[in-house]
């Protein structure tokens, strides 16, 4: 079980990382390399600029699957935690 939740956090974690940065070229392209720098350094920056700018951008799409992909990895760690202290606390 843990091994199958590791893949998918794992798989779940390349889509967000691929809507950041289809995110990040938008910033480049639209603030410079200064912005574009900073939204790779900081992804959080990233995240609230490509909803800022979503509908001019026409990037809702990707930004309502990479808020999708952030709440799912949550769920998924908070899950990953649970089992993992739920083991440490009944070895077998």
């Amino acid at each position: 079980m843990g091994s199958l939740l590791s893949l998918v956090i794992m798989v779940v974690s390349l889509g967000s990382l691929i809507c950041a940065i289809i995110v990040v070229i938008q910033l480049f392209k639209e603030k410079g390399p200064l912005h574009g720098i900073l939204g790779i350094i900081c992804g959080l920056y990233t995240f609230i600029w490509g909803w800022l700018n979503a509908a001019r951008l026409n990037i809702r799409n990707i930004m309502m699957i990479w808020t999708a992909l952030v709440v799912v990895l949550i769920v998924l760690q908070v899950l990953a935690g649970v089992l993992g202290a739920g083991r440490a606390a009944f070895p077998q």
